[in-house]
């Protein structure tokens, strides 16, 4: 691990000065991830406002020092002491920028603007409880405001692009500070320009949504089958959060520290997206080794691939990691880390689980699928510190 210099020393204590901001030393983002999992950097900067988000970021770039921004942790898979070729003793060579500042204002029209901190699912419940429309898909779902816009977040048939109105952004090589429209983001299938680099941070975000109450148009079949209602109808957007509250909780994707279930980054890998030339040859390797049937009864769905613009077609990778032989709960008790006993696309960490545990499992289920039916899956979550071998 890097010594920190005398500037930095410097500049961390001048920004913990602020009455925004603490410094923490020897602080684990083990504790910070909803996976348990991960070393401990240099320094961990809690910043409470937006204004200290952008002054801790900017002062730390300009001197040059790495910086990781941390959300609610929910989506990161982070190094430790256990990925040999990465760290040493579980020593972070960066300074997080933990970004903690919460304000949720809600209009009676329905505009809403949250601070990046606030906590994604408390934003969902205001929101209902104020008799808004438009979040209650997405209730459940762990981490913060300020990565939903950042992974086009989405459940059941919604997406944050549905809903998004604008968001706050600090340039971090420019220095601009402004708001950005939908159309400049590039959102697509749980993804955005904003994703992958770290030039761009969040630092509030708006949405538009239904003052009258009711939801988005139900697009999700089950969800739909739940709330007696026929796809497409709108429902009281209270039903709607209380029941898709429900199928997450079923599914360990609702956070519970005594739940092991759920200490995970939720769904693991993403529906893989293959193009529509190369879905024949998919859907005969699944018949091959399923049989027409099942082949036939594979769920599939027309969409535009990948920011290509070319037509493609959407797998469901839970379908496809169980037909290639990966129960629940595999590969067994003993096992640190093991895929959810309620559905097999949450790889969680059983209590005393290292990350290289979490990278083995990972590259063996994917491995398994690529055997299978020639599809390769690609982990949702953002990698720090480590990768999962072959994925840029």
């Amino acid at each position: 691990m890097r010594v920190n210099t005398s500037s930095e020393t410097q500049i961390l204590a001048e920004l913990d000065a602020r009455t925004d901001v603490r410094l923490l030393d020897s602080e684990p983002l083990s504790a910070h991830t909803t996976l348990r999992l991960g070393g401990t950097p240099r320094a961990y900067l809690r910043a409470e406002t937006t204004a200290a988000v952008a002054e801790c970021v900017r002062a730390l770039d300009a001197a040059e020092v790495p910086v990781l921004v941390l959300g609610g942790g929910s989506n990161l898979v982070v190094a430790d002491g256990s990925v040999g070729d990465s760290v040493d003793d579980g020593e972070l060579d960066f300074v997080v920028v933990a970004v903690r500042c919460e304000a949720i204002d809600i209009s009676p029209g329905g505009l809403v603007r949250a601070e990046a901190g606030a906590t994604w699912d408390d934003l969902v419940a205001r929101t209902v409880e104020a008799g808004m429309g438009g979040l209650e898909c997405l209730s459940g779902i762990p981490g913060s405001v300020g990565a939903t816009p950042v992974q086009n977040v989405g459940a059941y048939g919604v997406e944050v692009a549905q809903v998004l109105r604008r968001v706050r952004v600090l340039d971090r090589v420019s220095g601009k500070d402004e708001w950005l429209e939908p159309s400049e983001l590039g959102l697509e299938y749980r993804t955005s320009k904003l994703k992958g680099n770290d030039s761009g941070l969040v630092l509030e975000v708006e949405f538009t949504l239904h003052p009258d109450g009711l939801s988005e148009p139900i697009a999700y079949r089950e969800l739909a089958a739940r709330l007696g209602a026929e796809q497409g109808e709108r429902v009281p957007a209270a039903k709607a959060r209380e029941v898709v509250l429900e199928l997450r909780a079923g599914k360990g994707m609702v956070l519970d520290a005594g739940d092991h279930d759920t200490w995970s980054a939720g769904s693991f890998f993403t529906n893989p997206v293959v193009p529509a030339a190369e879905f024949d040859a998919v859907r005969a390797k699944v018949a091959k080794a399923l049989g027409d049937e099942a082949a036939e009864k594979m769920p599939a769905f027309d969409v535009m691939g990948g920011g290509s613009g070319e037509a493609g077609v959407k797998l469901s990778a839970g379908w496809l990691i169980e037909r290639a032989g990966f129960r629940k709960g595999y590969p067994g008790e003993a096992a640190p880390m093991r895929l959810s006993t309620k559905h097999t696309l949450a790889l969680t960490n059983r209590g005393h689980a290292r990350t290289k545990d979490l990278i083995a499992l990972a590259r063996e289920v994917r491995s398994g699928v690529e055997d299978a039916f020639g599809v390769t899956l690609h982990p949702e979550p953002v990698w720090v510190g480590c990768t999962l071998s072959g994925e840029s």
